[in-house]
């Protein structure tokens, strides 16, 4: 276990990878990347792009505040704020938002293997709620780690983690693997 130093140094370690992640792409906006600007990436390389700010980062980053922190071949890092806008009736936050966060992560981790021209689709997501999630918690972080990436199918897993090491949720997906379309 950290003591309370090791942990508001780790906090502030987070906070620092965030702002120098939104440093980058600044002014860059919200957007989907058009084809013709990934068509020759593979996945890895379009996903360097979007922490680089050479792509915008999609839309949902924004709206559920949480955004791309880094990535590796079959590695992807989310982070995310719980706020209050974010919260169920229950007052605490919605199951939607921990699950839109680990997806990302196990999505943007199977991405980063695809070679170019390959592309792939969620067949399945499921996802184990752990622990309640309030705005007290400063920040979080869904890490996705592939499994498996084949020719036709991929597997990977993710957790969401607080800056604490305490586990709020933990996720796996199946995911089809496939040619692009032209």
């Amino acid at each position: 276990m950290k003591n309370k130093q090791e942990l508001d140094a780790l906090l502030q370690q987070w906070q620092a990878e965030e702002a120098a992640v939104r440093a980058r792409i600044s002014g860059l906006g919200c957007g989907v990347a058009r084809p013709d600007q990934v068509q020759a990436l593979t996945g890895l390389q379009a996903m360097q792009a979007m922490l680089d700010g050479q792509l915008p980062p999609p839309p949902i980053c924004a709206t559920l505040d949480f955004m791309l922190i880094s990535v590796a071949h079959g590695e992807a890092v989310f982070q995310g704020q719980p706020m209050r806008r974010h919260y169920n009736p229950l007052g605490t936050v919605h199951g939607g938002w921990y699950a839109t966060l680990l997806d990302s992560a196990l999505g943007c981790a199977v991405h980063t293997t695809m070679p170019v021209g390959r592309a792939y689709t969620t067949l399945e997501f499921k996802v184990n709620m752990v622990r309640a999630l309030t705005e007290q918690v400063p920040l979080v972080r869904a890490v996705g780690r592939v499994l498996h990436s084949g020719r036709q199918v991929a597997t990977a897993e993710a957790s969401l983690l607080g800056h604490d090491g305490r586990l709020y949720a933990h996720a796996s997906t199946t995911c089809l693997v496939f040619e692009r379309p032209a």
